[in-house]
């Protein structure tokens, strides 16, 4: 959990605001069975201790100004990335954009109430799990696109330096990946580097 407090507001009373929200945060993540595994500031420190920690789940509270603390999750997440929550006063709308491309999964603007955490916290990883699945889908789809290329590269090499047609050459290589126990494209792939390297 994160702090900030906007400038020129009194002390004492964004120090009274924040231990409501914080209390209030604290009580609906117990009363949601979730484990609250450390309470951390905002600072060059957090992308470590995110390391160490593992957590399933990242919960900011800013006061305001929720980019200062965007910066530092940023850091901490863009190796491993989780589902991130953050509960905030900024309302403006180039605040919400750049949490949502910072990978904030739920942006939720004032009215931090116990009853609220456990729905919102689900929303968020549900909706974590379903951008994370598309972005594997999408990851996934870029390799295959990669390896063919790569094997019709690898064919057209064939094609041309033995008079093959195209399935001769497919099935050249195929052969090969066979008698190797490799992966077509990792064949290609061979075959390419072997072909760049004798010129």
């Amino acid at each position: 959990m994160l702090s900030a407090t906007a400038p020129g507001i009194d002390p004492d009373a964004a120090q009274a605001a924040q231990a409501r929200r914080s209390t209030a945060l604290r009580i609906g993540l117990l009363e949601s069975g979730y484990d609250l595994i450390a309470s951390l500031p905002a600072d060059v420190f957090l992308p470590e201790r995110i390391a160490q920690l593992q957590p399933d789940l990242i919960i900011a509270d800013s006061e305001s100004d929720a980019r200062d603390v965007l910066e530092h999750i940023v850091i901490a997440t863009r190796d491993a990335r989780r589902p991130i929550v953050l509960f905030t006063e900024d309302d403006a709308p180039a605040s919400m954009d750049a949490a949502m491309d910072a990978g904030v999964s739920a942006y939720i603007v004032a009215g931090l109430q116990a009853e609220r955490v456990k729905p919102v916290l689900d929303v968020a990883l549900a909706r974590f799990r379903r951008e994370q699945k598309l972005l594997d889908e999408l990851s996934d789809t870029r390799q295959k696109l990669a390896e063919r290329k790569t094997v019709d590269r690898a064919k057209g090499l064939l094609m041309n330096r033995y008079s093959l047609t195209e399935e001769q050459a497919y099935q050249r290589l195929r052969t090969l990946a066979m008698n190797k126990n490799l992966k077509l494209a990792e064949v290609a792939q061979r075959l390419i580097d072997v072909e760049d390297l004798l010129g």
